[in-house]
């Protein structure tokens, strides 16, 4: 499984924007910083002005992280991107239950887009419903098994929920995936704890 999912990857790797596929790998060594230089413009992917939201969250630099996702919020209601940019912004002005809405939102009208799956489970960990984020981050992983943080947030769902068996394939999938995220230590702990108990 994990040999056809690397596959994919790779193939989804040189689908992506060159911009995008090497800013995910900044994201996913905990670059945060080369991330934010990157420069948006009109035509920039969402995914790109997503992920350089999600950058700045972990800088914690909250005014230019608000910034970028009212400006997936700006695009039409009509489009998927704008419900995800809602939902961040929500989630941020600490309204967990109208987060959730706008990412269901996002999810219905873009049932292909798996950062709009992501943000679900995002908004849904958020409210300690791992239960519900599991699936949200799978059905991520399902579309673009590429990006390494829905493993991992599905892994940490998991975990959280006490499937250990699948807690073990997502968080595997995330150490091969992003071998130098700044969770790896984390990660590593966590299964080495979880294997000692068996």
């Amino acid at each position: 499984m994990l040999a056809a999912l690397l596959v994919v990857a790779l193939v989804q790797t040189a689908a992506a924007p060159p911009e995008l596929a090497t800013a995910r790998q900044w994201f996913e060594a905990g670059q945060h910083q080369q991330v934010v230089a990157v420069t948006l413009n009109d035509n920039s992917a969402p995914a790109l002005v997503y992920l350089v939201a999600q950058s700045h969250d972990r800088l914690t630099q909250p005014a230019p992280a608000r910034a970028a996702y009212e400006r997936l919020a700006g695009r039409p209601e009509t489009d998927p991107w704008h419900f995800i940019g809602r939902s961040a912004v929500l989630l941020r002005d600490s309204q967990p239950a109208r987060a959730v809405s706008a990412a269901e939102r996002a999810v219905a009208l873009g049932p292909k887009v798996a950062e709009a799956h992501f943000q679900l489970g995002l908004v849904r960990a958020e409210r300690r419903d791992y239960v519900q984020a599991a699936p949200a981050f799978e059905a991520a992983v399902a579309i673009d098994p590429m990006p390494a943080y829905a493993h991992y947030y599905a892994g940490l769902s998991y975990y959280q929920v006490k499937r250990v068996d699948l807690m073990a394939q997502y968080f595997e999938s995330f150490l091969k995936l992003a071998p130098e995220a700044p969770e790896r230590a984390q990660v590593e702990s966590i299964m080495r704890t979880v294997r000692g108990r068996r």
